[in-house]
């Protein structure tokens, strides 16, 4: 196997693993990862969001998110609200059962990334997160 094509198959098979064994540990709740993503970045957005930004922020499509906020909000995690300044555009606020929610799954999503990272120092640490800043960057710069 070549270093590039050994990189890849790592990272995917990293990734995809790391997201479905979180996902199991979070079903107990009835949530999952996609739920997570979205309600932690409607939770650091400063003001209440436009959902394309919060779309692009998480790198998805319009309507992909369209369909998980109709499930936050039938749910009572999530509300949109009339954008005052743009009667077309709907702003996404957590409601208060959305902030409880969030946090329950933080601290089972803390637990579960403490038992895998356990065994790593903090320099490895360091190392994977300073390699994977860089490789985010030059994938968004568009590098080939």
């Amino acid at each position: 196997m070549d270093r590039e094509y050994g990189f890849t198959y790592r990272m995917i098979l990293v990734a995809r693993r790391y997201r479905a064994m979180l996902d199991e540990q979070l079903r107990p709740l009835g949530y999952g990862t996609a739920r997570m993503e979205a309600l932690s970045t409607i939770a650091r957005a400063s003001e209440p969001s436009a959902q394309i930004a919060i779309a692009k922020r998480i790198g998805i499509e319009g309507p992909t998110l369209t369909r998980m906020l109709d499930t936050l909000e039938a749910d009572g995690l999530v509300v949109r609200r009339q954008d005052p300044t743009d009667r077309r555009t709907k702003l996404i606020e957590l409601t208060p059962e959305g902030e409880k929610a969030l946090e329950e799954i933080m601290r089972v999503a803390h637990l579960f990334r403490a038992s895998v990272l356990k065994s790593l120092t903090d320099g490895e640490l360091d190392q994977v997160n300073e390699v994977t800043d860089k490789l985010m960057r030059l994938i968004c710069e568009g590098a080939e």
